[in-house]
């Protein structure tokens, strides 16, 4: 069998870095680090992705100071302890011939909750009793996210600059550990977003009014971030494309925003949605109009945001949102709507999609791709397969 030329299974090479193919693991929240030093569970977790070679490994989005976790067992990166034990995560996806990415976050008004599958709602009364008392919040406004969430403090100068620098030192120890491609988290309602976003940000300073204003925070945490990484590496910027609400962040202004990061250095945007705000707001949508809103999340519904980024702005952009079809994958990329493809849930339900896709691409008819230590059984296993077909059609 000829080995067929696959986009999805192409190589990309971005500033010095040269991804083996065009599958991200999206940065995927594990709420199992103790005191935001890594367990055992991430290095289980992300190992996984690079036996699977998984072009591009983010690991989860990690706090960058205390207060920026989500729940009290985030990931953390704000002391060099943190950072050592995620060497040899690194040291493993290098060794598999994969490349780590780090995401650089901070929660915001959204931290200080209960994970997902305790309700994700605000530490409270149990929480404390298991030491985990709720903690202060910061934000661009006093807004709370919702009704009964912590009101956050108004951030002053001051607090901008505490946090610029705390991305910027976070940035340093993922170098350190051994990241080679760095993202920074404004998406999803989290503390740059939520500067980003008309919605949450009512300053009237140099940090708020119209988008000049609104994007100047993230664009200082990039030139900080981006003066202490090497030169080689790539940096990517995470964004809610839309926040689905007719007077929230709109995709024109992410067009807008993807040019300035360009400007300052980013190299790949990479388009989610939505995340500003709870429920309610997500109700006031224009079906008619697939780009006005993130509701509707059908397979690909956010590949447009992906596309349209990438046309106007002139950059790289990562594609993320319900991609789980192989063939799927392979048509964004042919199509040019983006030059990477992240996926998050579908990798979790199956860890060996890119080895499974390469298969029904047929981009990889030997197997090669797969680790010698499982080869020569999976090889063997296809064989059989193939025996099998063929008795069952005598």
């Amino acid at each position: 069998i000829m080995e067929m030329a696959s986009k999805l299974f192409s190589s990309i090479k971005i500033r010095g870095v040269t991804i083996p193919n065009r599958i991200v693991l999206s940065p995927l929240c594990m709420y199992s680090a103790n005191d935001g030093i890594a367990s055992d569970w991430q290095f289980a977790h992300l190992s996984t992705f690079a036996r699977s070679r998984t072009g591009l490994i983010f690991a989860e989005a990690t706090a960058v100071e205390k207060r920026g976790r989500i729940t009290p067992n985030c990931l953390g990166i704000w002391t060099d302890e943190q950072a050592e034990a995620l060497v040899p995560i690194t040291n493993f996806i290098k060794k598999m011939g994969c490349v780590p990415g780090f995401q650089l976050a901070h929660a915001g008004r959204k931290a200080g909750t209960k994970t997902p599958w305790m309700g994700g709602t605000p530490l409270d009364g149990d929480d404390i009793k298991e030491g985990n008392d709720p903690w202060a919040t910061v934000a661009p406004s006093d807004i709370p996210v919702a009704e009964g969430w912590v009101v956050p403090k108004a951030m002053d100068s001051n607090d901008i600059k505490e946090v610029v620098n705390a991305f910027a030192n976070a940035a340093k120890r993922a170098v350190n550990a051994g990241f080679k491609v760095m993202e920074i988290h404004s998406a999803h309602g989290y503390l740059l977003h939520s500067f980003l976003s008309p919605l949450s940000n009512k300053r009237n300073d140099e940090y708020g009014g119209d988008i000049n204003g609104r994007s100047k925070m993230l664009l200082q945490v990039v030139d900080a971030v981006r003066g202490v990484i090497p030169e080689e590496m790539p940096l990517f910027c995470r964004i809610s494309a839309v926040d689905g609400s007719d007077v929230g962040w709109k995709i024109e202004d992410s067009v807008i925003l993807a040019e300035k990061l360009s400007e300052h250095g980013v190299d790949v945007v990479d388009c989610s949605a939505g995340g500003i705000a709870t429920a309610p707001l997500f109700r006031v949508h224009d079906s008619g109009k697939p780009l006005k809103t993130n509701m509707d999340r059908g397979p690909g519904f956010q590949v447009p945001y992906a596309s349209k980024v990438k046309e106007e702005a002139k950059i790289k952009t990562m594609a993320v949102g319900v991609i789980v079809d192989p063939q799927q994958a392979e048509n964004i990329l042919v199509e040019e709507k983006a030059d990477l493809i992240a996926m998050g849930r579908e990798l979790m339900y199956n860890p060996f999609w890119p080895l499974h896709a390469a298969q029904t691409l047929n981009a990889d008819p030997e197997f090669k791709l797969w680790p010698e230590q499982y080869r020569w059984g999976v090889n063997r296993r296809a064989k059989i397969e193939s025996f099998k077909g063929i008795r069952e059609s005598v």
